[in-house]
């Protein structure tokens, strides 16, 4: 028989109480269709302490679409048409942005950044981390990550319905979307402390 959820619990909040050299990190990329080998217009990310419940440094990036396209990445018309009808703000962060980088560069940053052993959380299983990782792969730069340490914010927020999500800034910008992410996971761990607590 398995662990049960408490086990689970137990085991992710031991291991972010404990302490180790692991960091991590929460991942947003925003794109122009939602299957590997998609292009990507920016990338946000923050790096996040879990113990303590704090986001600190942060990463941004807004990428050239046409240096994805050079190297094979597609956009997706649906995407396109899905991003028409986003909110002002949202839709001038990726067509105005204030500099763009080439996606091999802006990967390398990425890479610098990241640093070794990360826990690298995005929204869903198959969506941030799979498709960053198709565009290492389409770029022929090592994942600075181990697929070992994928983690998936929206299964832990769907555990956690009650705990409250206070968005941040504007909604599909991909930093401050990752802010957002970051700062409600943040809340779930302490949720998840004080329900062990309890229960102890």
């Amino acid at each position: 028989m398995g662990p049960n959820m408490q086990d689970v619990m137990n085991a992710i909040v031991a291991a972010r109480v404990m302490g180790t050299n692991t960091q991590d990190v929460m991942l947003d990329i925003e794109t122009f269709g939602s299957k590997p080998g998609s292009v990507i217009v920016a990338i946000g990310a923050v790096k996040m302490d879990l113990a303590a419940g704090t986001v600190g440094d942060s990463f941004y990036r807004d990428i050239d679409p046409a240096s994805s396209q050079r190297l094979g990445l597609t956009i997706d018309a649906r995407t396109v048409i899905w991003w028409m009808g986003q909110s002002d703000d949202a839709r001038l962060s990726i067509v105005q942005p204030n500099q763009l980088a080439l996606l091999p560069e802006a990967l390398r940053d990425f890479a610098v950044w990241i640093g070794p052993d990360t826990n690298l959380w995005g929204n869903g299983s198959d969506f941030d981390n799979v498709l960053l990782g198709a565009a290492y792969d389409a770029c022929l730069l090592e994942r600075p990550w181990s697929h070992s340490r994928n983690r998936c914010y929206r299964t832990l927020k769907s555990l956690f319905p009650d705990v409250k999500l206070i968005r941040y800034g504007t909604h599909h910008h991909a930093l401050q979307d990752a802010v957002t992410q970051a700062d409600h996971l943040c809340q779930i761990m302490q949720a998840m402390r004080g329900s062990i607590e309890r229960t102890a």
